[in-house]
């Protein structure tokens, strides 16, 4: 019944900044990949500014409680408050203008809009405006401590639940209209306050009596995150505590992270509650060639056949977009499908439609592609956990799930194809992205390299991998990346500028951006877990951690006292940190030959 796509996550790590004519590419994307299902989450802090004033909250006690724009996905679902906020009067005129044109045009096109609904979590003000209320706070989330985190959670049974949930619902479908769809996440990574199933089935009713006081029709759709994240807390009576808590089959649970690990198969099929088969991919909107595709070729018929499926959809998930478009293809057509496809004839057909012309080269590069980068098997997590991307230390994970020599070949490949397809936009998008994995590579050769010289006393060997990776790899890689106009620091930064109506704003909508793709909170709590391979972000941070890292070693040799990584850290802190505060312009178009760079790369790296 359903295709589904758009993970909450991705709202701040890839659409924060979108203006109209972006959503707009996106929407018919989503039409013409057969998309029927889609959260339509823009605008909604406007309706809950007007909410929480209408019940006697002032304006400084909902500004504490809204983040900046960049982090909105974690403060809808109670992770965070008040970070990197508040939130200008200006910011909740342009969503409510965008959510308009989403929801018309997403409607228009015969797709099904999920809207926001109540979850529990309420702004401290409320305690004020209203004494006698029964909330308490969760714990804190993630490496924030209470400043951010910490959210008050009302109780089930307090009567104001229904009161904010039905309030909230009423005035955003009368804003919007509605398709019935709502969606709510309560405890997404929050430990709930009892593990007693009768409380688990408490709140859930809550939350479905607060959508069916507002819409009689609500149907709750719900991530399946938390399912698999805290295993040890859902068990399958709390689980089946919570799905039971709503009628059956007023509940679609997303099985996010099915490719990997799948929850659909130990709580048989979600107890009866309909269920859509999700393909989560990517974390943090991370750049780095990687995929699943047997797991995903095989996994959503295997769900079908699975005892008593209630398998409704199959849906795409990612934290974030722009990175990998093979995987999402295959997963789209996949929707489609009533068996698995012969993948390596399925790949050779793809490099054609993608770049409008067959081409032998190509063809072999995307099946190499296919059989290593995009073939994890096992529990694949992708994170790019890479060296280039992560704070320099001597125990970085180099750790491949593939022969690099593969990429390394695919690499040569599509470079030979270079002159017959070099006229093709996705073409040099693939080829600046196949060498950027190639790069990536060996961005941990000589971080081996450098380690080993430094465990082995040898300075000059020090010297020269060190000198090879700050003055000439990454620098080339920058250069790359500044060659296209989807790998830009300035783009991502530009386009939040753009959103601003004042100077200040868009000082504060800058921060916002750089912020989440380098210390993602104010002391680096959740460090480099957006990390992005973007021209200028490569040379003024990565490159900046590694030219320090190599000198505190050298540093370390010369004068015979032992390298301290937590000395180091409080250093290289204050490396990231000026990154963010730099004030540099960076360039929102590319520079330079993007062949020609590649080539000069290979000529002089190529193993």
């Amino acid at each position: 019944r359903y295709r589904y796509y758009q993970n909450v996550c991705a709202q701040s790590y890839s659409f924060v900044w979108w203006d109209w004519a972006r959503w707009e590419r996106e929407i018919d994307w989503m039409a013409l990949s057969g998309i029927n299902l889609a959260p339509a989450f823009a605008g909604q802090e406007a309706v809950w500014q007007r909410v929480y004033r209408n019940l006697g909250l002032n304006q400084s006690e909902i500004d504490k409680y809204f983040t900046g724009p960049a982090f909105l996905a974690w403060n809808r679902m109670g992770n965070l408050h008040r970070w990197a906020g508040p939130l200008p009067p200006a910011w909740h005129l342009k969503q409510l203008y965008l959510q308009y044109r989403i929801v018309e045009r997403m409607r228009s096109l015969g797709m099904t809009t999920v809207l926001p609904a109540f979850a529990g979590h309420v702004p401290q003000g409320i305690l004020r405006a209203f004494p006698r209320v029964n909330a308490t706070r969760l714990g804190h989330w993630s490496h924030f401590d209470c400043t951010y985190s910490c959210t008050y959670l009302l109780d089930p049974e307090d009567p104001m639940f229904q009161v904010i949930g039905t309030l909230f619902l009423k005035e955003l479908t009368k804003e919007f209209g509605t398709d019935h769809i709502y969606s709510a996440d309560t405890f997404n990574e929050m430990t709930p306050l009892s593990s007693d199933p009768a409380y688990l089935s408490r709140v859930s009713s809550a939350i479905f009596r607060s959508m069916t006081g507002a819409d009689p029709k609500a149907l709750w759709l719900m991530q399946g995150w938390l399912f698999q994240h805290q295993p040890d807390f859902w068990q399958p009576a709390q689980v089946r505590a919570l799905l039971h808590g709503v009628p059956l089959g007023r509940m679609i649970v997303l099985d996010l992270f099915a490719e990997s690990k799948p929850v659909y198969q130990w709580t048989e099929s979600f107890y009866g509650q309909p269920f859509i088969w999700c393909m989560l991919h990517n974390f943090g909107g991370n750049h780095g060639l990687f995929g699943t595709v047997e797991a995903i070729n095989h996994g959503p018929f295997a769900a079908r056949r699975f005892p008593n499926s209630t398998m409704v959809g199959t849906g795409l998930v990612p934290e974030g977009i722009e990175q990998n478009d093979m995987v999402y293809e295959l997963m789209n057509e996949l929707g489609w499908r009533q068996e698995p496809l012969d993948l390596p004839s399925w790949v050779t057909r793809y490099a054609e439609r993608r770049y409008g012309a067959p081409n032998a080269a190509a063809a072999s590069a995307w099946r190499l592609l296919l059989r290593s980068v995009y073939n994890c098997t096992g529990v694949c997590v992708n994170h790019n956990r890479s060296p280039l991307v992560r704070r320099p230390s001597l125990h970085m994970d180099t750790e491949l799930w593939y022969n690099a020599s593969d990429v390394y070949e695919a690499w040569r490949l599509l470079l030979s194809a270079g002159a017959e397809l070099g006229s093709s936009p996705t073409f040099l998008y693939d080829l600046v992205d196949v060498t950027r994995q190639a790069v990536q590579q060996l961005v941990s050769d000589y971080y081996l390299s450098i380690r080993q010289a430094f465990q082995s006393h040898a300075l000059p060997e020090l010297l020269t991998a060190g000198g090879v990776l700050v003055y000439d790899l990454l620098p080339e890689l920058d250069s790359l990346l500044s060659s296209h106009s989807l790998f830009l620091l300035g783009r991502w930064l530009e386009n939040a500028r753009a959103m601003a109506t004042s100077d200040r704003e868009a000082e504060q909508y800058e921060l916002n951006a750089r912020n989440q793709v380098t210390l993602w909170g104010p002391s680096g709590n959740i460090l480099d877990y957006a990390n992005k391979q973007l021209g200028g972000l490569v040379l003024d941070y990565y490159s900046v951690r590694w030219s320090l890292f190599v000198s505190v070693l050298v540093e370390s040799l010369n004068s015979g006292r032992p390298f301290h990584q937590d000395q180091f850290n409080q250093a290289v802190f204050q490396v990231e940190r000026g990154f963010i505060y730099n004030k540099k312009h960076y360039p929102a178009v590319p520079a330079g030959d993007t062949m020609e760079i590649s080539r000069k790369l290979f000529l002089k790296y190529y193993p």
